[in-house]
């Protein structure tokens, strides 16, 4: 008598599940909202020696977009535009990536915790192939790191090729 009852609850169980993923997603999205600033280095090859780096990022978001702007500056006469744009479907992200001197670059992933995992699908090739990863990571209430992780092709091992710890500014 009762039987149709288990497949709603489940049902109504699974739908009020997606729909919380979501919002916090859009609440984790909206959080990364403002203007940042900060420091970090950057190393052109995975074997080369680190540069450090000042730099200065708008973003904007929404409920399920994030795009980020900046501009990071080196050795006092280097300087590189810099840009991320992400579309949340769901749980997983895509979107584009500018500034490794190398055209636009893909991304995908999704978001654990804190934190976007992206996978980077180079336009050319960098280190020896086409992917790395990017993490996109909020630090407590007011921070953000973004990092990205390639394959030596000498070593084989990971080499953080980029961190950039910011703060809202």
């Amino acid at each position: 008598m009762f039987s149709y009852i288990r497949p709603a609850v489940v049902a109504a169980s699974a739908l009020l599940a997606a729909s919380a993923a979501q919002a916090s997603d859009a609440d984790f999205l909206e959080s990364l909202d403002g203007n940042w600033t900060g420091k970090g280095t950057v190393k052109v090859r995975t074997d080369s020696s680190p540069v450090s780096v000042t730099c200065k990022f708008s973003s904007d978001s929404t409920a399920s977009s994030l795009s980020l702007d900046g501009n990071c500056r080196g050795m006092v006469v280097v300087s590189r535009a810099i840009s991320a744009n992400l579309k949340a479907n769901g749980q997983k992200y895509a979107g584009s990536y500018v500034g490794a001197g190398t055209g636009t670059a893909g991304l995908s992933g999704a978001r654990k915790g804190n934190a976007i995992n992206l996978g980077i699908r180079w336009a050319k090739e960098v280190n020896g192939d086409r992917q790395a990863r990017m993490t996109v990571e909020k630090v407590g209430d007011s921070g953000m790191r973004l990092t990205t992780v390639d394959v030596d092709p000498k070593t084989g091992k990971n080499v953080v090729t980029s961190q950039i710890n910011l703060r809202r500014s």
